[in-house]
C-alpha cells in the first residue's frame, strides 16, 4: 500500500522479527505518544494484544490527533466491558445466554467465587457474570467489517472451539457445524450489534453453540483476531488492508452479496509450552526452520521470530500462527499435519506433539468438537502420540534407513546395508531385527513374524527433515541427531522417539551394561518453566499425598499449580512466595513413601 512503517517495542522484544522488518523503529517502554510525535506516525495499528481493546489509550490518540486503526472509543468501551456489552446484544435483538443480567456481589452468590482472582489477574476486573450451562457447546465467531458511513458486512464463520484454559488452539474456517442458513442468521444479527454501538473496523462478534444448534452471544472482540488469517484465505479480503482504509475514512467496496466462501483453512497456534500440561517454556530458538514450500501459498506462517530469538515470560508464548488452506476440508487437513510434521523447532519445548494429534484424530476429523475436546481426550494431559503395530514397523524401518545412510557416509560398511537390531525407547519388550534387501526394503521381523517395508527417499545429513515414501506413503519425519553411540532421535507423527540401533554384535554386549536408575532425581520437584513463586504450600517434614498441591508459580499472566508426584515426605524446600526461579530448578525434594 506503499506506507511506511514504524514499529514500536520494549527492551524485552528489541530483537523482534517486526523491528527488523519495520522502516523505523522505536524502543516505548514508557512512552508511546513520545513515538508518535518522534517519528511523525499519524496513524496506529495497535495489533491483537491488550492494548488493541484498551479504550483510553484510543482516546488519547483522538485527543492527540492521531488515528487508531480499530473502532470508535464508545463502541470500544461498551463491547469490552463484558457484563454490559451482553445488556447490549440482548437489546439489539442478538441471542444470549438465560442467566443472572449483572454482576455477583460476592462469595456467597456464586460457588466459584475463586475464579474472581484469576479473573482480576487476567483481565483487570474481578467481577463475575452468573448464566445458564451450555450443553456441549461449540466456540464460534463472526467476523465484521463496517466503515464509517454505515455498511457493514459479515464475513464466514470461524470455529475456535479446541482450548485450552479457555484460549484457543486450533481453529478452522468455515465450520462443520454450521449450516448456511444458521450462518445467514448468526451473521445477521452480528451486524445488528454492531450497527446498535456504531461500530466501524474490523470486529468480531463470538457465540457459543449448543448440540441443538440454538447460538448465544458470548461476547465482542474490538480487535483484529489472532485467527484472522484463515478468514483471508477463505474470502481472499485482506483484513488489516481494510482496517486502514476504514481508518482512512473510505468507504468498504464489499457489499454483502460479495462475500463468498472459497475452500477451507485451519490454523494452529504453535506455543512455546509443554505439551502435556500446557505449561509455558522459556529459552532460545537454537534451530528455528518455517514450513513454507518454494511456490506454494496454501501454507502461511505469521510469526515474529528467528532462529537465535529468545522466548521470554514477559509476553504470550506463541510463537507462530500456521494457517494452511486448500479446496475443501481434508486438503486443508492434510496439509496442515504435513506442514507441522515439517516445522523445526529446538532448543525450546513446544506444542507441536498436541496438534498433530488433534488434527490426526477421527474425532476431529469427523467435525463432534466442543469447547471442552482437550480436556476430555487428555484428562490427564497428554502423553504423546500412540503407536499402531503398523507406526512401529514403519519407525523402526526409518531408523534402520538413518542408521545406513550414515555408517555408508562414514565408510562402517559396504554397498550392502547392515542388519540392525531396533528397540523403541518407552515400548517395552520391543526389539525388533530389521534386515536390509538388494531393492531397497526392509524386512521387519518382530519375533518369527516378518514383513516387508519399501523405505525410500533423498536426506541430506545436513538437514533435520526427513521426506520418504514407505511401501509408496508419503512420511516426513525429523532427525534430531545421535547423542550418544548407537541411540538416535527421530520425530515422527509430531511426538519424539528415542531410538536405540544397534548391531547383532552390540546388542548382545549391552546386555551385560548396568542400567542406571533415575529415582533420586525423580524426587526433586522441578520448576516447569521460568516464573515467579506465588504461594509455597508445604514446609520440611510434612507428608504429602500424591497430586497434592505443593506450591503455585506464575508466568505469563497465568498461575500453575505443582503437585507432588508420589506420596512422601518433605525433605527440602529450597524455594519461598515472591521468589524468581529459572526453568528446571530444584523447588522441593521429597523422600517417597
Amino acid at each position: 500500500m506503499g506506507i511506511r512503517t514504524v514499529a514500536v517495542y520494549s527492551e524485552a522484544d528489541s530483537h523482534s522479527l517486526h523491528v527488523e522488518m519495520a522502516d523505523e523503529a522505536v524502543c516505548v517502554v514508557d512512552n508511546i505518544l513520545g513515538a508518535i510525535k518522534q517519528t511523525g506516525a499519524q496513524a496506529v495499528h495497535p495489533g491483537y494484544g491488550f492494548l488493541s481493546e484498551n479504550f483510553k489509550f484510543c482516546q488519547v490518540l483522538k485527543d492527540h490527533g492521531v488515528v487508531f486503526i480499530g473502532p470508535p472509543v464508545k463502541a470500544m468501551a461498551e463491547m469490552g466491558d463484558k457484563i454490559e456489552s451482553k445488556i447490549i446484544a440482548k437489546a439489539a435483538g442478538v441471542h444470549t445466554i438465560p442467566g443472572f443480567n449483572g454482576v455477583v456481589r460476592d462469595e456467597n452468590h456464586a460457588i466459584e467465587i475463586v475464579a474472581a482472582s484469576e479473573s482480576q489477574a487476567s483481565f483487570g476486573d474481578d467481577r463475575l457474570l452468573l448464566e445458564k450451562y451450555v450443553e456441549e457447546p461449540r466456540h464460534i465467531e463472526i467476523q465484521i467489517l463496517g466503515d464509517q458511513h454505515g455498511n457493514t458486512v459479515y464475513l464466514p464463520e470461524r470455529e475456535c472451539s479446541i482450548q485450552r484454559r479457555n484460549q484457543k488452539v486450533i481453529e478452522e474456517a468455515p465450520s462443520m457445524a454450521i449450516t448456511p442458513e444458521l450462518w445467514k442468521v448468526m451473521g445477521e444479527q452480528a451486524v445488528q450489534l454492531a450497527k446498535k454501538v456504531g461500530y466501524f473496523s474490523a470486529g468480531t462478534v463470538e457465540f457459543l453453540v449448543d448440540k441443538h444448534k440454538n447460538f448465544y452471544f458470548l461476547e465482542m472482540n474490538t480487535r483484529l483476531q489472532v485467527e484472522h488469517p484463515i478468514t483471508e484465505y477463505v474470502t481472499g479480503i485482506d483484513l488489516v488492508e481494510q482496517m486502514i482504509r476504514v481508518a482512512a475514512n473510505q468507504k468498504l467496496r464489499i457489499k454483502q452479496s460479495d462475500v463468498k466462501v472459497n475452500g477451507w483453512a485451519f490454523e494452529s497456534r504453535v506455543y512455546a509450552e509443554d505439551p502435556k500440561l500446557f505449561l509455558p517454556s522459556i529459552g532460545r530458538l537454537l534451530k528455528y526452520q518455517e514450513p513454507l514450500e518454494t511456490g506454494k501459498a496454501e501454507i502461511r506462517c505469521d510469526s515474529g521470530i528467528k532462529e537465535g530469538s529468545e522466548i521470554s515470560i514477559y509476553y504470550d508464548p506463541l510463537i507462530c500462527k500456521l494457517c494452511t488452506h486448500g479446496p475443501d476440508r481434508k486438503t486443508a487437513l492434510d496439509t496442515m499435519n504435513r506442514a507441522l510434521d515439517s516445522y523445526v523447532i529446538r532448543g525450546i519445548t513446544h506444542n507441536i506433539p498436541v496438534l498433530r494429534e488433534v488434527l490426526s484424530q477421527k474425532r476431529f476429523k469427523d467435525g463432534k468438537i466442543t469447547t471442552k475436546y482437550l480436556s476430555e481426550e487428555f484428562p490427564g494431559g497428554f502423553d504423546g502420540h500412540q503407536l499402531s503395530e503398523a507406526q512401529i514397523r514403519w519407525l523402526t524401518a526409518v531408523a534402520a534407513f538413518v542408521y545406513n545412510k550414515q555408517s555408508r557416509k562414514s565408510g562402517h560398511v559396504s554397498s550392502r546395508d547392515e542388519a540392525v537390531c531396533v528397540e523403541i525407547s518407552g515400548l517395552e519388550n520391543t526389539k525388533i531385527q530389521v534386515l536390509s534387501n538388494e531393492d531397497g526394503s526392509y524386512r521387519i521381523k518382530v519375533g518369527d513374524v516378518e514383513s516387508n517395508l519399501f523405505v525410500k527417499g533423498e536426506w541430506n545429513a545436513s538437514s533435520p527433515i526427513l521426506r520418504l515414501l514407505v511401501d509408496n506413503q508419503p512420511l516426513v519425519a525429523q532427525f534430531h541427531g545421535s547423542p550418544h553411540l548407537g541411540r538416535m532421535i527421530i520425530q515422527a507423527w509430531g511426538t519424539v522417539y528415542n531410538i536405540w540401533v544397534k548391531t547383532a554384535l552390540e546388542d548382545t554386549l549391552s546386555q551385560y551394561m548396568p542400567v542406571r536408575s533415575s529415582e533420586a532425581s525423580d524426587r526433586i520437584v522441578l520448576a516447569p518453566m521460568a516464573g515467579q513463586m506465588v504461594s509455597v504450600s508445604v514446609k520440611v517434614g510434612d507428608t504429602v499425598r500424591e497430586g497434592a498441591e505443593i506450591a503455585v508459580i506464575e508466568a505469563m499472566k497465568m498461575q500453575n499449580v505443582l503437585r507432588a508426584p508420589k506420596a512422601g515426605k518433605v525433605t527440602a524446600v529450597n524455594i519461598s512466595p515472591g521468589q524468581n526461579v529459572s526453568a528446571d530448578e530444584p523447588l522441593i525434594e521429597l523422600e517417597y513413601l
